[in-house]
């Protein structure tokens, strides 16, 4: 008999439908020669510290730092999943071969390796991977199963994270809850502080920039403008190109204050303004340039987090059970990927898919009859490693909840547009002069929508919104004409950075804290990126969860107490995105097969020892205060 593994019943199910396995058993399928069973998340975990060593059950100081010399893993403790796990243990121990049908990637691995090992599980086993659950695609898997040592740097990544998060989050949390938690007798002595490799950095993120708005100083500047033929020019500062010019590309980080384009003084303002007021303007010089702009890229999970959060406030968790919801509907391919590029196998597949999305037939009337675009930007086997970018399956995209049908229409119409032209625009620059003051006015009309009519007339998504505001038409000027003009001299001040929403946290958790705009500057920088696509969202619930952080409306806000407990650690490792990015790339790096897993546990528990012993010299009597909502919580327990 053969044994199939799925990560939860319902892809069983569909698995066990496409096998031939339709009697239903007490917590499997049978038939037609195989077996098809379940977990539900992680039936196994990491050994608990007294399981290890029973001195570790009692927090001291002076146990730390805790490393095991080996690591072990346990059962959950609980009936539903002691009751499961007997059933797979039963169905593996009697097995002629397994599958492992778990969910395709890093985490999904860790699962059913875990349950295997402790169901003492022999015989041979094969991985099953798929991109989606519809029929074709688990047909295609299955005949294309390959061995589990195929996978085995994918286990060995999974794990070293899994002993990584044990190894710092234990030691660190006790270490710092035992040295800087507040000891007044009060409830709040049973607040433990935690403290966590992804978490803490993230946290570190928001606290700096609401320090950057808390110290904010606004720079008060004046701007000077005039209007000629109901159309606004601005001036052009002296330094103004020489800035533009000397900028540094790569530097995008919205943190940082721009530098005014304006005169610092009302006096030197008012000047100017006095020396051109009774001045003719001139036209003295006329630019157009042509460009153009590829559609936007498919959604990466991240990606479709942060445009669910900014178009319906949708929270980054949200998302992530909306979109798995798609998946396990086989709407959508799978969604915990950090790619928005399609491997070139998938681009025959395409016309069929786009044949499925028959509720979009009329925005495809541009493409129609056409052979489909293949693009660079799009297509690149070497963006692609386990996973493609999310796109629909071609599937009938019925039964769907209003939520999950508003991010199934952004994920439909990103991946329609990919096929469709560019879009065509022309920009125009209008150049003044006011006596010896230069002026200039640019204005932007698209001439071919293109893939922008996609979101014409669509309310959930703000593409639209933004074709309309960046079409700027200006007059039919003449190089040399001349007339009046009303000049303005306006009051301006430097604005504080905006707090972060879910979206722009997951943007900087993505590219350790570096703000950038630019798509292909932000996939270099997703290899040093902070936590896992599918594990952010659980971050930010966690510091919720943890009353380290607030929300005010969009806006997310350090509590006092996560104020008070970045300040006290001292340990950049510990609170450092870029930092902690680095130690995410190595275990990408151990996936890959670029480093090796001994090393990276070797590196885990000298940086712990060292963290450790630097926080025990640390004689100052700092503490860290509850806040009062935590402490009211306490209460209740």
């Amino acid at each position: 008999m053969i044994v199939c593994i799925a990560e939860k019943p319902s892809v069983a199910k569909d698995i066990a439908k496409v096998l031939g396995a339709t009697t239903s058993k007490d917590g499997y399928m049978e038939g037609n020669g195989y077996q098809v069973t379940w977990t539900f998340g992680h039936l196994c975990e990491l050994k608990e510290p007294h399981e290890y060593n029973q001195q570790w059950k009692y927090w001291s100081l002076g146990s730390l730092p805790m490393i095991p010399p080996r690591f072990g893993i346990r059962l959950k403790q609980d009936k539903g999943v002691e009751h499961q796990f007997r059933v797979i243990t039963s169905l593996m121990q009697n097995a002629d071969a397994i599958i492992n049908c778990g969910d395709a990637g890093q985490e999904g691995e860790l699962i059913q390796r875990w349950v295997m090992q402790l169901a003492g599980a022999k015989c041979p086993v094969q991985r099953l991977w798929i991109s989606s659950l519809t029929e074709e695609a688990i047909r295609e898997g299955f005949q294309n199963l390959k061995d589990q040592s195929h996978y085995q740097s994918l286990y060995e990544a999974g794990l070293m994270r899994a002993i990584g998060d044990w190894t710092l989050g234990m030691n660190a949390t006790r270490l710092y809850t035992l040295k800087y938690r507040t000891n007044d007798g009060s409830q709040r002595t049973n607040q433990v502080l935690s403290i966590g490799r992804v978490q803490t950095p993230t946290l570190a993120l928001i606290v700096r920039r609401q320090q950057e708005i808390e110290n904010f100083v606004p720079t008060t500047y004046w701007v000077l403008t005039t209007t000629y033929r109901d159309t606004v020019f601005s001036v052009i500062m002296d330094d103004e190109e020489k800035t533009e010019e000397n900028a540094p590309k790569a530097d995008n980080s919205k943190t940082k204050e721009k530098t005014p384009k304006g005169f610092k003084t009302r006096e030197e303002g008012e000047a100017i303004l006095e020396k051109i007021k009774d001045l003719p303007f001139t036209v003295n010089k006329i630019e157009k340039k042509k460009g153009k702009e590829a559609p936007p890229r498919l959604f990466d999970l991240t990606s479709l987090q942060v445009e669910c959060n900014k178009k319906f406030g949708f929270s980054a968790d949200q998302t992530l059970q909306l979109v798995q919801s798609l998946y396990e509907k086989k709407v959508s391919t799978y969604p915990r990927v950090d790619t928005t590029y399609l491997p070139d196998d998938i681009y025959p597949k395409c016309g069929q898919i786009m044949n499925g999305l028959k509720d979009y037939f009329h925005l495809m009337e541009r493409i129609k009859g056409q052979k489909l675009r293949k693009d660079k930007k799009f297509f690149d086997n070497s963006k692609v490693t386990d996973h493609h970018a999310i796109i629909p399956t071609g599937q009938p995209a019925i039964g769907l909840t209003e939520m999950e049908k508003k991010v199934f229409d952004l994920i439909a119409r990103r991946f329609i547009g990919i096929f469709y032209p560019d879009c065509l625009f022309e920009t125009t620059t209008i150049t003044g002069q006011v006596g010896d003051i230069a002026f200039r006015a640019t204005g932007k009309h698209i001439t071919d929508p293109a893939w922008k009519i996609l979101w014409t007339n669509n309310s959930t998504s703000n593409e639209n919104n933004e074709t309309s505001n960046e079409e700027k038409l200006l007059p039919e000027f003449v190089k040399g004409e001349t007339g009046p003009h009303i000049p303005d001299l306006a009051e301006k001040q430097t604005t504080p950075p905006k707090p972060y929403t879910e979206a722009t946290l997951l943007r900087a958790m993505e590219t350790a804290g570096k703000m950038v705009e630019d798509e292909e500057l932000r996939d270099a920088l997703k290899e040093n990126g902070i936590g896992r696509p599918s594990t952010r969202a659980a971050i930010i619930e966690t510091l919720f969860r943890r009353h380290y952080i607030r929300k005010e409306r969009t806006s997310l806000w350090a509590t006092p107490t996560g104020v008070e407990l970045i300040g006290i650690i001292h340990e950049e490792l510990l609170k450092s995105a870029e930092l902690t990015g680095i130690w995410e790339r190595k275990l990408r790096q151990i996936e890959q097969k670029q480093y090796d897993a001994h090393q990276f546990l070797a590196e885990l528990k000298q940086m712990v020892t060292d963290i450790v012993m630097e926080v025990m010299r640390d004689n100052s009597n700092r503490h860290v205060s509850i806040t009062e909502e935590i402490t009211k919580k306490s209460k209740k327990k």
